[in-house]
Order: structure tokens, then C-alpha cells, then sequence
């Protein structure tokens, strides 16, 4: 069999009596969309090989030449110049082959020790975490942006919302502080993620390891895992890690999704309370009036897709049992889509937050509807010595009234504020004001101004 590849395509083919039929291999193909991992493949090649030539199981030369092999490989694919085959399945046979035309024999001798189960195994994680560095970046710049946005308009009042009804007044900065938080949030669970990654399947072999005398630490050591994985069964049949990575991703996109909520809505001219930039707006086919927020509202829809290949992984795994099955190959496509619609997402967001016109005024009118400082005075009355639930009370009948007069709290003049309790006095003018509001809420978390800025100075230190 020193020319297996040379007769027949199939690594197997001595094994079966006829070949597989053309629709087969189109079904059971996975070349066209796992060869992403050509190069984490090569680099694992590589660390075997080198692990083969140190323990004596393969010659120095032999070593030689597959490195040799390999920096050609590596150059066609880079240069576009590499051929996939479908003959040849997946990525992983189509480098072997190509290796075997380059060097001969010694391309051959490569796959000793391992099986394509272990090999794609480490391939997905050196993938993989490879694609949660690079998110990890996205999310460092994108909380930079919201930390800029949030510091220039500090003190820009706005209503905030429960139930989507006007509460309290907030700060513009607080509110964007919000999500800096979250994706803060979402930086630590893909740090925690990358640990569960980084750890090497290879050395499994099929399922149950080899009778060659390899060193598995020399290779993790060599590829940068942290510890390799310390059954051989459960080594090429996890996908822990790309479900938890989904997980991760899943949230970072509901964060997203949210925020994206709040963009259209506070974009729209009933709200103005922001404007975004034209280059991440379309218009309309037949209405030349409008400007559309296409951005967050097709990042609200990504978030669905991104949830569902989540769904998608865990319901691949639920069934199998040990070890690997050919059902892992469906593993690829969702996990791949979600990692390049997280990155793109990311970083068009990071950009997009430098292109957001915050509009003061109206975001200012808006927090002096809906009575947002009626809790400002039931504390204000609470400190007079009255007790909270009465003073509750108190503001809700005095913001009936408002409502019959169609003015705010802070128009009643103070003998009618002073009809619904005795201990409002003329101070209660300075706890009515939006400012007052904001202000009087210094403490760590809260959406004073001062207490803003401070979250912005700690947040820059630890972000960096």
C-alpha cells in the first residue's frame, strides 16, 4: 500500500469493494467549508511531526521534508494557488495528499500515532481560540468606544425607563456605562472559555490512544495548550468547548440585540432622542424621506441565528454516545457562522459608536414627562420623618392632580404642594429639578455625573 494515494483517493479504499457514489461524497463532504482550519491543520501537523522525530518514530529527515512539505502547502493556500479536491472529503486528507506529492514517502509516515478524529479535534480548538482572542480585542475596543461616548455626555439627562414607562431621570453616561458592563461581562466569560479550549486532544488517536511512544505534553507545549485532555475517549468526542464558546457568543449578540433595540428606538423622529451616521444607514426604494438604522436592526436579527446554532450544537450532542461520529462534522458550519457574526458585528459596533449624535434637548424634554422626579419627593418627604409608604401616597395623589392640571410636579406652586403634606417646604424646588435628581444619586453605581466619571476613570484603568 506505498502508493495508497497514488490508486485510489479514500484513505480506506483497500477496505470496500466499490466506490463511494459521487451524491455520497457531495453529502459526506466537509472540503469546502472546513478548509478554514488549513492552517491551525498544518501547525498541528507540524508540532506532530516534530514530536515523531524527537521520540525516534520517524527520521530527522523525514521530519525535514514534511516541514519542507509544508511551507509549500502553506504558500499555495495563502496565494489562493491550493486545489481542494471533494474526492479527498475534508481538509485534512486534501494537505496529506498534496504533502505525499511533494515529498514522497515521508508524507505518508505523518499520520503515524494519530487519526483524523484526534486531529480535527485539535484543529477546531487551535481554531477556536485563535477566534475568541480576536473577539476578545473586538469587545476591548467596542467598550473603549461606549467609555468615549459615555464621557462626553456625562451629564446629558434622559428619562430612564422600566415597563417602557418614564421612572427616574438618568444621566446619558450611565446609560452607556450600562453596556460596557455587559460586554465586560461577555470579555470574562470568553477569557473563561479559552481555558476549557486550550487543551490538546491530540495523541487520542481514534478513541483510544496509540501504541507509539509519543510525548503528548512536547506537542501542547509546542502548539501553546495548557494541559492536554486526559481521556482519550472524551478527547475526540467533546464539544464542550464550542457549545460553551456559543454560550459566550449567545450572550455577547443578546447584549448587542438590546442595545440595537434601544438605537432604533431612540433614532426614530418620535423619539430623537440620536442620530446615526449615514454610512451605517440605507434609505428607502420608494420613500426618499427616510433613513434607516439597518445596522442595529439587522444585528437584532443575527442574534436569532447566533442563538440558534447554539440550539443547533446542543442538540447535535445530546444523542451520541462515545466517541467520535461522523454527526461531529455538522459541528463546523454553525460554530464558524457564529464566530464570523460575532467578529463582524463587533467591529462595525465599535465603529458605529463613534458615529452616534447624542440630541440633549430632546432626550432633556422627554425626562420632563412622565413625573420622573414623583420618587425625588416621596424620598424628600421621607427624610422630613414621614414614613415611606405614606409618602408614596402623598406623591401619588399630588401626581393625579398634576395630570388633571397638565403641568409637572415642579410647576405646582408650593401651597399646593404643601395640601398633600405639611413637611414640604420650599426646599422641595431644589429635589423637583432633573438635575437635582441626577445629583442627589452619588454613590458607586449610581447616575450622578460625578459618580459617572469616576466609573469612567476605573473602567479606563482596567480596560487599558
Amino acid at each position: 500500500m506505498s502508493n495508497q494515494f497514488d490508486q485510489k483517493s479514500e484513505a480506506w479504499s483497500a477496505r470496500f469493494s466499490e466506490p463511494v457514489s459521487d451524491l455520497v461524497k457531495r453529502y459526506t463532504a466537509s472540503v469546502f467549508f472546513d478548509n478554514r482550519l488549513a492552517q491551525c491543520d498544518i501547525d498541528g501537523s507540524l508540532a506532530h511531526a516534530e514530536m515523531l522525530a524527537h521520540q525516534g518514530i520517524i527520521s530527522l529527515a523525514d521530519y525535514s521534508d514534511i516541514q519542507r512539505g509544508m511551507q509549500q502547502i502553506r504558500d499555495e493556500i495563502t496565494s489562493g494557488k491550493f486545489e481542494w479536491l471533494l474526492d479527498l472529503e475534508d481538509v485534512h486528507l486534501n494537505i496529506e495528499k498534496r504533502l505525499t506529492e511533494i515529498i514522497g514517502d515521508a508524507g505518508k509516515r505523518l499520520h503515524t500515532g494519530r487519526s483524523r478524529n484526534d486531529q480535527v479535534a485539535t484543529d477546531i480548538r487551535l481554531y477556536m481560540r485563535g477566534a475568541v482572542d480576536n473577539i476578545a480585542g473586538l469587545l476591548h475596543a467596542l467598550r473603549l468606544a461606549l467609555l468615549d461616548l459615555a464621557e462626553k455626555n456625562a451629564e446629558v439627562i434622559l428619562p430612564g425607563f422600566t415597563h417602557m414607562q418614564v421612572a427616574q431621570p438618568i444621566t446619558f453616561g450611565h446609560h452607556m456605562l450600562a453596556y460596557v458592563e455587559m460586554f465586560g461581562r461577555d470579555a470574562e466569560r470568553m477569557a473563561d472559555c479559552r481555558k476549557r479550549i486550550n487543551r490538546l486532544p491530540l495523541g487520542a488517536a481514534a478513541l483510544a490512544g496509540t501504541t507509539f511512544p509519543i510525548d503528548r505534553e512536547r506537542v501542547a507545549k509546542t502548539l501553546g495548550f495548557d494541559d492536554v485532555c486526559r481521556n482519550s475517549l472524551d478527547a475526540v468526542s467533546d464539544r464542550d468547548f464550542a457549545i460553551e464558546f456559543c454560550a459566550a457568543a449567545a450572550l455577547v449578540m443578546t447584549h448587542v440585540s438590546r442595545m440595537s433595540e434601544e438605537l432604533v428606538i431612540w433614532m426614530s423622529p418620535r423619539v430623537g432622542f440620536i442620530d446615526i451616521a449615514d454610512r451605517f444607514c440605507t434609505g428607502s426604494s420608494i420613500m426618499p424621506q427616510k433613513k434607516n438604522p439597518d445596522v442595529p436592526e439587522l444585528a437584532r436579527g443575527k442574534t436569532g441565528r447566533v442563538n440558534g446554532h447554539l440550539m443547533a450544537l446542543l442538540t447535535l450532542m445530546k444523542g451520541q454516545p462515545l466517541a467520535y461520529n461522523k454527526d461531529n462534522q455538522e459541528d463546523k458550519e454553525p460554530l464558524f457562522d457564529t464566530v464570523d457574526t460575532v467578529i463582524d458585528t463587533l467591529r462595525i459596533f465599535a465603529d458605529m459608536a463613534g458615529g452616534i449624535t447624542v440630541k440633549p434637548d430632546a432626550m432633556r424634554a422627554a425626562a420632563l414627562q412622565g413625573y420622573a422626579t414623583a420618587t425625588d419627593l416621596a424620598d424628600y418627604l421621607v427624610r422630613k420623618g414621614l414614613p415611606f409608604r405614606d409618602a408614596h401616597e402623598a406623591v401619588a395623589a399630588a401626581v393625579r392632580a398634576c395630570e388633571q392640571k397638565g403641568c409637572d410636579l415642579a410647576d405646582l406652586p408650593l401651597a399646593d404642594l404643601q395640601g398633600f403634606s405639611r413637611l414640604i417646604e420650599a426646599d422641595v424646588f431644589g429635589v423637583l429639578t432633573l438635575e437635582g435628581s441626577v445629583a442627589a444619586r452619588d454613590h458607586v453605581g449610581g447616575t450622578a455625573p460625578n459618580q459617572v466619571r469616576l466609573a469612567i476613570a476605573r473602567l479606563r484603568t482596567e480596560i487599558k
